[in-house]
């Protein structure tokens, strides 16, 4: 055998082994790909598609190439990686993609014909337009702002004006269904684009992630080209992440994760639960989801909840009398979502009963969305409830004692008092609970959000008290 030959045999030497190792599919989407350069002094130079599916190899199967060349050429065995000239590549089609798309810089995509196209077009070696799949209402102008998502909407601001170049990288948003996760995520990736047309922007759910990546791996044999659409992407929206399961498809999104913030591309998360509080989730990819901000959405408050009406209406074209959105403000009280949908159905009903007042009908819809009318929540209620659950009594709660579990109890009790009660300023809450600032009540509030994200223990104790007052629908039960 010639020595210029040697390389070739003693990777495919390598090759054999590695299949008894990792099977054959595996085997034919990792490594066939890959070519052997030469073997100097024990020095094996490989040639590889992409500087990704370098980091892919290295990450995933390190020791399997150690040992292997252990084996084959000895103990001084190194490797040494050579990227494969990009002109020298053919284009590759994401799996599922019909016709093959044409190497050129300036082609655009056209959207795939649904209401969610398809994301898995292709973009070949150069950057090309593909369409974000984002809704043009959910817009930050649509927005109302209230001390339920304040943190979220300043941080989605910050994080449009330089994507990928903020301490929030990841930004992971978090909360019950309704309180406007998938819109503070579309809204920050459309101002995004506005800002900076350039970039590749991609709102996508964690099912389709797994969807496409199954598809990719069992019917089309195209892993690496599903890795390399992702890893070509500028800021990624992955909305309902808590679906993200299964090994294989957590190993892909870890891969991808690590390649797009390596390279100071945004990512963006959300989700019906903290990062501490999802299932079945690799611990080196939960690690990640802390690495930037978490922000926990709440229930919005009366106010909030009275300017959502009125944006809505709004949009709707339609002029509600004041005294009708405050009455749906006071009962309908849950999520933003709930609160659309009663305006919408109220707009809906008058537009068929004219002759019936807009009161009556609003008295009607709201009785079907949530009910009858329960007990009011006041603030002696939560504090009674709170006082009960830990076996403390009023004076403790209202005292100036510094004492870990009163001190806990008594920024609970002003916690529960902001997001259960309607139109109840942060003065009030301090003034009745031990006399403190709407400072010190504020302060008590992002604490105790703060602690919920983190420790199981404490949102239980929130949780539990929330539905002994407001049932066992109530958000932080969810």
């Amino acid at each position: 055998m010639e020595d210029k030959q040697k390389h070739i045999a003693v990777w495919d030497d390598c090759l054999k082994i590695i299949c008894e190792i990792v099977g054959q599919q595996q085997y034919t989407t990792w490594f066939k790909p890959i070519r052997p350069v030469s073997l100097e002094d024990a020095v094996l130079t490989l040639e590889v598609p992409s500087n990704w599916f370098m980091e892919y190899i290295e990450s995933a199967y390190l020791d399997v190439l150690r040992k292997t060349l252990h084996r084959v050429i000895g103990e001084n065995a190194r490797l040494i990686y050579k990227i494969r000239p990009v002109r020298g590549q053919q284009s590759m089609n994401i799996p599922g993609q019909q016709v093959s798309t044409p190497v050129n810089p300036d082609v655009t995509i056209a959207a795939h014909p649904s209401d969610k196209p398809n994301p898995f077009v292709y973009p070949g070696i150069h950057r090309i337009k593909i369409d974000p799949r984002l809704n043009p209402v959910y817009n930050f102008e649509n927005l109302v702002e209230g001390e339920c998502n304040k943190l979220g909407i300043i941080a989605g601001h910050d994080i449009s004006r330089a994507p990928g170049k903020t301490s929030f990288n990841p930004m992971f948003i978090f909360g019950g269904s309704g309180l406007g996760k998938t819109h503070i995520a579309q809204a920050i990736g459309i101002a995004i684009k506005e800002k900076f047309p350039e970039l590749v922007v991609l709102y996508v759910t964690g099912n389709e992630f797994k969807t496409q990546y199954m598809t990719a791996l069992t019917k089309h044999n195209n892993l690496p080209e599903f890795m390399a659409y992702y890893m070509r992407i500028d800021v990624l929206i992955v909305d309902d992440i808590q679906d993200l399961l299964g090994q294989g498809t957590q190993n892909a999104f870890f891969n991808v994760f690590n390649h797009l913030r390596q390279n100071s591309k945004q990512l963006i998360f959300t989700s019906d639960r903290s990062p501490v509080e999802l299932q079945n989730f690799e611990e080196r990819l939960l690690s990640r989801f802390k690495w930037g901000l978490s922000v926990s959405l709440g229930r919005p408050d009366y106010q909030t909840r009275l300017k959502a009406l009125e944006l809505r209406s709004k949009r709707e074209g339609v002029d509600i009398p004041t005294p009708v959105l405050e009455f749906i403000a006071s009962r309908v009280k849950n999520n933003f979502r709930e609160l659309e949908g009663t305006l919408v159905s109220l707009i809906a009903y008058a537009s068929v009963e004219k002759g019936k007042s807009l009161m009556d009908l609003a008295r009607s819809i709201t009785e079907n969305v949530v009910g009858q009318t329960k007990s009011e929540v006041t603030i002696d209620k939560v504090q009674e409830n709170v006082c009960e659950y830990f076996n403390i009594s009023r004076d403790d709660l209202l005292s100036k004692s510094r004492k870990r579990q009163i001190v806990q109890a008594r920024q609970i009790a002003m916690y529960l008092c902001r997001n259960l009660i309607s139109n109840c300023s942060l003065s009030t809450i301090g003034s009745e609970i031990g006399g403190k600032d709407h400072a010190t009540v504020l302060h008590a509030c992002m604490t105790v959000s703060d602690l919920m994200s983190t420790d199981k223990t404490f949102k239980k104790y929130v949780s539990d008290i929330e539905t002994s007052l407001v049932g066992s629908e109530s958000p932080s039960a969810r």
